[in-house]
């Protein structure tokens, strides 16, 4: 699986890829990463690869002509033939958020063109002529989308075989559809007894006692309560795919009676 990524701080990039978990899946070759700088590809002295907006506003656009050209670059490194491209991603406010369904899909593909914008954004021409999907983290602007880059390898570096320490680690995670697509229940660890700053708290005492099914019972009883506490819109989608069973929906009857 290879990830090209179109930025102007590739730089960035050096720190994340050498801690970690992130070190074990591109040091090992799990995930290959190659950078590109648009900057390399701009025409004149400066390399200049923004401009100011047609119609006038505050701050630059980047240029859609360097961008191309570091695309096509990128494609002739990648040897690839028309047919069999690799999708490239814009990060933008306006793109579809990135959750774990999507993650997942990308953790089994060959991969893809990551393009990061900056300034005020990217001339719409490239948009419209070379960018495949875009993606965002939220409701909210970044500087640019390096972060969202970096957030999207994260998340599939950590997917794939032999990078986790626990191959079994990643399927308890929040949004899982291996825990029906709920948060993930809360965990605890020695000492049984934490002297915090209200006194001492201790470990739920069913997880001391080494009975699975009853760990088992209690984890799920939490994941359902956390998840209708933060996130009832998870349990509804659930309810929907008819990932409840009886037992869930008699806990949840109770929850909601307290």
């Amino acid at each position: 699986m290879r990830f090209d990524v179109i930025t102007l701080f590739p730089e960035l990039f050096a720190p994340f890829v050498k801690a970690g978990i992130n070190r074990r899946a591109f040091e090992g070759g799990a995930v290959e990463l190659r950078l590109w700088n648009p900057r390399d590809f701009a025409d004149g002295q400066y390399r200049r690869v923004d401009d100011r907006p047609f119609g006038g506003g505050p701050g630059m656009v980047m240029m859609a002509e360097p961008l191309w050209r570091c695309l096509q670059e990128v494609r002739a490194d990648r040897n690839e033939i028309p047919a069999n491209r690799a999708p490239v991603v814009m990060f933008t406010p306006i793109g579809k958020r990135l959750d774990h369904a999507m993650v997942e899909r990308w953790s089994v593909g060959p991969g893809a063109v990551l393009v990061c914008g900056r300034y005020e954004g990217v001339d719409q021409r490239f948009i419209d002529a070379c960018v495949d999907a875009q993606i965002s983290l939220g409701d909210f602007v970044l500087s640019g989308g390096e972060i969202a880059a970096m957030a999207l390898l994260d998340a599939v570096a950590r997917l794939q075989p032999g990078v986790l320490g626990d191959e079994g680690s990643h399927q308890q995670d929040s949004f899982n559809p291996a825990i029906d697509g709920l948060l993930d229940s809360p965990h605890h660890t020695r000492p049984e007894v934490w002297h915090g700053p209200d006194g001492p708290m201790v470990v739920p005492e069913v997880l001391l006692g080494g009975h699975h099914e009853r760990i088992a019972r209690y984890r799920r009883e939490q994941s359902l309560a956390l998840t209708a506490r933060l996130r009832p819109e998870l349990l509804q989608q659930a309810r929907e795919h008819h990932r409840l069973t009886r037992m869930d929906e008699d806990f949840l009857r109770k929850v909601a009676e307290l």
